[in-house]
């Protein structure tokens, strides 16, 4: 498996036609924005590398991407978190059931400082350098399909975490780069982008209303309900709902929009599992 060159199709949202670029169909396994940002990590040799140790949530894409990586690369993986919900443990689903499957050995505490030459640290979401190796590949896929199509105001649009993928999407692309925060606000993503680069930063789109993070909200599920019935593409609750909200609202914004939109699709679709979940305990009788 080479895990490029994933399709581009095009979609009506409510009267919006969009492209978008579905890197949720690299792999069965190892797709969306993490396959890029951890593409480094499976294309080079790491002769003394017997050992992965990263952290984060106990339902995090970076974990279910990396105990993958660990399986095609025959490295053992250690996992650490803060704390994993009871009924997590008890009925394991999504991306924590199916990297447990792959092997990984979670640890409810606190990382270890001092690793031995054996073992690579990965930082929370793939916030890494070396994340840049195989988005300049998907960069470069972008922009032979927009010369290939003759799409020369083309606008890229994707939801952010860490901000890594719109970063250096933004490094490696001639187009403008539009995200949106989703894990902080704007000024938490800001210093993301600066951790990494100083310069050439993608344009943040504001939010109407503020968010945390992991909590449900119903317009959350609304979008994503009418994304699925309109496109016929699955997307994912935590990044995918906001980001077509907030680009919904700047496209509506606009008095005379003649760029084209390319959405990239991210994955993380495992984790939809878990999210339905917790929306139909919440909404119960409305979900």
């Amino acid at each position: 498996m080479t895990y490029t060159n994933s399709p581009i199709e095009k979609i009506n949202f409510n009267n919006h036609e969009i492209f978008v670029k579905r890197d949720d169909l690299l792999d069965v396994d190892f797709s969306g924005n993490k396959a890029r940002k951890f593409y480094y990590f499976l294309k080079h040799d790491f002769p003394n590398i017997t050992k992965i140790v990263s952290h984060g949530s106990a339902q995090s894409n970076a974990m279910y991407s990396l105990s993958v990586l660990c399986k095609l690369r025959g490295w053992k993986f250690d996992y650490y978190v803060d704390h994993i919900a009871s009924y997590i443990k008890e009925s394991p689903s999504g991306n924590y059931k199916e990297s447990l499957k792959n092997g990984m050995n979670i640890h409810e505490e606190e990382f270890p400082k001092q690793l031995d030459e054996n073992t690579m640290f990965i930082n929370e979401g793939g916030a890494l350098k070396e994340a840049q190796y195989g988005l300049e590949v998907l960069a470069q896929e972008i922009i032979t399909w927009a010369e290939q199509n003759s799409h020369e105001n083309l606008k890229v649009f994707l939801p952010s975490g860490t901000g890594t993928t719109a970063l250096f999407l933004q490094k490696f692309l001639p187009f403008p780069v539009l995200t949106c925060a989703c894990v902080g606000d704007e000024k938490y993503l800001e210093k993301q982008f600066n951790d990494l680069e100083k310069t050439n930063h993608p344009i943040i789109l504001q939010r109407k209303k503020k968010y945390h993070f992991g909590k449900l909200y119903k317009e959350f599920y609304e979008t994503h309900k009418d994304l699925l019935e309109q496109t016929n593409i699955e997307f994912d609750f935590l990044y995918d709902s906001l980001g077509f909200i907030v680009l919904e609202d700047y496209l509506n914004s606009l008095e005379d929009n003649n760029s084209k939109i390319l959405y990239i699709h991210q994955g993380g679709i495992l984790g939809n599992i878990s999210m339905l979940e917790r929306y139909k305990h919440k909404y119960e009788k409305e979900v």
